[in-house]
C-alpha cells in the first residue's frame, strides 16, 4: 500500500474477502489474492497437506489415540466438516464441543525444551486448511490474536477452490515469483517454493526464463518479457516487519543483507524487523513494552537518510497504535532493542 493502513488489511481479508490467508510454500502462512489461491493450493498447499497428514497420523500412533489412526482421523475430519458446514463459522473450541474427538490432547516434542501440549482440533483444522477445505476467518480480538473463527472454503469464498493441474500451477507460481522477485537463482526458487531441484527445473521448462549475469557474478533467471532496463529510483527508506515477503524473498541474500544476517535473522532463518535504504538492509527495529519503536543502524547511511529513518519509526509507532505484540521469532538485535 502506498499509504499503510491497519484497517485496510482486515477489511480486505474479512469484509471484501479479496485476500485469503492460507498455508503455502514451505508450510508458511501466506496472504494471497484470490486469483492466486487455486495456484498456491495446487502448487504448494496440497503437498503440505500430505506431509501434515503423515505427521498427525504418527503423533496419533505414538499417543495411542486409536488402533487405526488413519481411519480414525478420516472419521474425525468428516465429522468436523459436517459440524462446520452446519454453521456460518466456528472456533476450534466450538467445534470440539460438537465433535468430542477434537478435544483430545497431543504432547509434541516430549522431553524437549520445546515440549508442548496441543489440541487435536488445531492439528485437524490445519490439515483441513492445507487440503483447501476450510479457511481461517476473523481472529477473536485484535489483529495479533492467534485464535480464529473458521469457515468452509465454499461458504467463505462462495465456491470451492478451483482445481488447477499441479504442473500448470507450479509454472504459474514461478512466473509470479520471477515477475516480483526476479532475477533469481535456482537456489532461490528451490528454497522459496520448498520443492526439490528437479521439480523446480521441470516447472521452469514451461516458463522458459532467460538467463542473465548477476552483479558480483553468477547466473540469474528473469522472465523473457522482463528484460527492459530498470529506471533509477528516488532514494527511499522502509521499515519492514518480521518475516516480510521482501526480506524472505531470496535464499542468496548477501547482495541486500551483507554481513548482518546473524543479527537480523534467528537461527532458523526467520527474518526479524529490518530497516531498508535504497534496496539494502541497513538496520533493525523493535517495539518496546511502552510502545516505542526503537531502532539501530548497522551501516552509516548519512545524516539525511538517518533522519528519514527516525520519521519512519515514528510513523510505524502511530500505525501500530496501542497494540503490543510479542515476536514469535525474536532475533539477537530485536532482543537487545526491546530491553
Amino acid at each position: 500500500m502506498k499509504k499503510p493502513s491497519a484497517e485496510a488489511v482486515p477489511r480486505a481479508l474479512y469484509e471484501d474477502r479479496t485476500l485469503l490467508r492460507m498455508l503455502g510454500m514451505r508450510r508458511t502462512l501466506f496472504v494471497e489474492p484470490l486469483d492466486l489461491v487455486p495456484v498456491v493450493q495446487s502448487a504448494a498447499s496440497r503437498a503440505v497437506a500430505v506431509r501434515e497428514r503423515a505427521r498427525l497420523v504418527k503423533f496419533l500412533t505414538e499417543a495411542g489415540i486409536a488402533k487405526d489412526p488413519g481411519r480414525w482421523l478420516r472419521k474425525v475430519e468428516k465429522a468436523a466438516m459436517a459440524a462446520l458446514s452446519a454453521r456460518e463459522s466456528a472456533t476450534a473450541g466450538e467445534l470440539a464441543a460438537a465433535v468430542p474427538e477434537l478435544g483430545k490432547k497431543l504432547v509434541l516434542g516430549r522431553g524437549k525444551k520445546y515440549e508442548a501440549e496441543v489440541s487435536i482440533s488445531s492439528r485437524v483444522l490445519l490439515l483441513l486448511a492445507a487440503d483447501g477445505h476450510v479457511v481461517r476467518g476473523q481472529p477473536r480480538g485484535s489483529w495479533i490474536s492467534t485464535q480464529y473463527r473458521w469457515s468452509t472454503a465454499e461458504r467463505w469464498l462462495g465456491a470451492a477452490i478451483t482445481h488447477v493441474p499441479v504442473e500448470e500451477a507450479r509454472a504459474s507460481l514461478l512466473r509470479s515469483w520471477l515477475g516480483a522477485f526476479g532475477p533469481g537463482t535456482l537456489t532461490d526458487l528451490k528454497w522459496w517454493t520448498g520443492w526439490s531441484a528437479g521439480e523446480v527445473r521441470k516447472a521452469l521448462t514451461s516458463v522458459d526464463p532467460v538467463e542473465v549475469e548477476l552483479d558480483g557474478g553468477g547466473v540469474g533467471l528473469v522472465l523473457s518479457d522482463d528484460l527492459a532496463r530498470v529506471r533509477p529510483t528516488k532514494p527511499w527508506i522502509a521499515l519492514l516487519p518480521s518475516l516480510d515477503a521482501t526480506t524472505m524473498g531470496w535464499k542468496d541474500r548477501d547482495w541486500y543483507l551483507g554481513p548482518h544476517g546473524p543479527e537480523l535473522f534467528d537461527r532458523m532463518g526467520n527474518a526479524g524487523p529490518t530497516i531498508w535504504c535504497d534496496g539494502r538492509v541497513v538496520g533493525g527495529w523493535a517495539q518496546r513494552r511502552d510502545g516505542e519503536i526503537a531502532y539501530r543502524l548497522v551501516e552509516d547511511i548519512g545524516r539525511a537518510a538517518t533522519a528519514v529513518v527516525g520519521a519512519a519509526a515514528e510513523a510505524v509507532g502511530k500505525l501500530v497504535g496501542d497494540i503490543r505484540y510479542t515476536p514469535r521469532f525474536p532475533t539477537p538485535l530485536e532482543r537487545e532493542l526491546r530491553g
